[in-house]
C-alpha cells in the first residue's frame, strides 16, 4: 500500500467514528434533557405513572379480571361493594342491575379506552398533517379552500358536531370514533399549516429545494420533522378528549353499544340507579376522571419539555 493509500485509508477510517460519535451523544443529551425538563413537572411524572398502570391493566384484563364481563348472575343484582354491609369479596366493587361484576367490566373498559384514544388520534393526526402540510406548502386559493371548510367545522360544538356525524353513520363504536377523529382533525390542520408556515421559508428548506429536493420530500422529510413538537402535545390531549367524547356518545346510546363494558356506555346503564345504587355509576365515572386527568397531566409535561418557551427555570 502506498503512502498516499494509506492517509486515506487513515482519513477515512477517522471520518466514520467521528461523525457517529457526536450523533449519539448529542441524541443521549436531548434525551436527558427532555426527561429532565418532563420530571420537574412531578404532576406530570404522576400522570406518566397513573397511565402506564392504566395500559397495564388494560393488556393484563384476561388476567387479573375476576369475572367475565358480560356474565350476568341473577341471584346477585345491585350488590354493593365489599366494604358496605351486604357485600361480598366476590365482587369487590359491587355487580349492576342485571348482576355483572363492575370491577372485571372496569377493567375491561380500560381496552376500550385506550382502543378508542389511540385510533383516533392515529386517525385524525395522519390525515390532519397531510391536509394541514398541502396548505402551508402550497398557500394559495388550495390552502383558502381547506382552511374555510375547517373553519366551518370549528364553528359547530365538537361533541353536537359528532352527535350528526354518528346520527348519519349510524350508532356503534366504529362510526362513533371516525366522528371523534373528524372533529379533532382541524385542530392539527390548524397547527401543522401554521407551523409549515413558518418554517417554509427558512435557510435549511431553502439549501434542500436549491440541491433539488421535490415538494414531497420537503414537505415529509425537511418541514414535518421541525414541527412535530407541538404536535406531540395537540395528540396527547387530543387523546383524553377522544375518550371523554367517546364516553359521552356511549352515555347517549351512539357510542358502543350493550353488553360492551365501555364506561360511557356503564354510565348511561347505570343512570337510572343513581339514588339507590351509587357505585355502579360512581366507578365508571372515576375511571373515566382518573384517566384524562392522567393524560392531560402528561401533556403539560410534554409542553414543558418540548416548548423551549415553556420551561421551568
Amino acid at each position: 500500500m502506498s503512502h498516499v493509500e494509506a492517509q486515506q485509508s487513515e482519513a477515512g477510517v477517522g471520518s466514520v467514528i467521528p461523525d457517529r460519535v457526536p450523533e449519539t451523544g448529542q441524541r443521549r443529551r436531548m434525551l436527558s434533557e427532555f426527561w429532565y425538563y418532563f420530571s420537574v413537572n412531578r404532576g406530570a411524572v404522576a400522570g406518566l405513572v397513573v397511565f402506564a398502570l392504566v395500559v397495564l391493566v388494560a393488556v393484563l384484563a384476561p388476567v387479573i379480571a375476576p369475572h367475565d364481563p358480560v356474565a350476568q348472575n341473577r341471584g346477585a343484582l345491585l350488590m354493593p361493594p365489599v366494604f358496605m354491609e351486604g357485600g361480598q369479596w366476590t365482587y369487590l366493587l359491587g355487580t349492576d342491575a342485571v348482576g355483572r361484576d363492575i370491577l372485571s367490566r372496569l377493567i375491561y373498559g380500560a381496552q376500550y379506552s385506550l382502543f378508542i384514544g389511540t385510533f383516533v388520534v392515529i386517525l385524525a393526526v395522519s390525515t390532519g398533517i397531510v391536509i394541514g402540510l398541502v396548505a402551508g406548502y402550497f398557500r394559495g386559493w388550495v390552502d383558502t379552500v381547506i382552511m374555510r371548510v375547517m373553519d366551518v367545522i370549528l364553528a359547530f360544538p365538537s361533541l353536537l358536531l359528532a352527535l350528526v356525524l354518528v346520527a348519519i353513520l349510524g350508532p356503534g363504536l366504529v362510526n362513533a370514533m371516525i366522528a371523534i377523529a373528524l372533529v379533532l382533525q382541524p385542530h392539527f390542520v390548524r397547527l401543522t399549516r401554521a407551523s409549515v408556515m413558518a418554517e417554509k421559508e427558512r435557510e435549511y428548506v431553502t439549501a434542500a429545494r436549491v440541491v433539488g429536493a421535490g415538494p414531497i420530500r420537503l414537505m415529509f422529510r425537511t418541514i414535518l420533522p421541525n414541527c412535530l413538537g407541538p404536535l406531540i402535545v395537540q395528540a396527547t390531549l387530543s387523546f383524553s378528549n377522544a375518550i371523554l367524547d367517546a364516553a359521552a356518545l356511549g352515555f347517549l346510546g351512539l357510542g358502543a353499544q350493550p353488553p360492551t363494558p365501555e364506561w360511557g356506555t356503564m354510565l348511561a346503564e347505570a343512570r337510572e340507579f343513581v339514588l339507590r345504587a351509587w357505585w355502579v355509576v360512581t366507578f365508571p365515572g372515576l375511571a373515566i376522571l382518573v384517566t384524562v386527568l392522567a393524560i392531560n397531566l402528561i401533556g403539560d409535561g410534554l409542553r414543558d419539555a418540548l416548548d423551549p418557551k415553556m420551561r421551568r427555570s
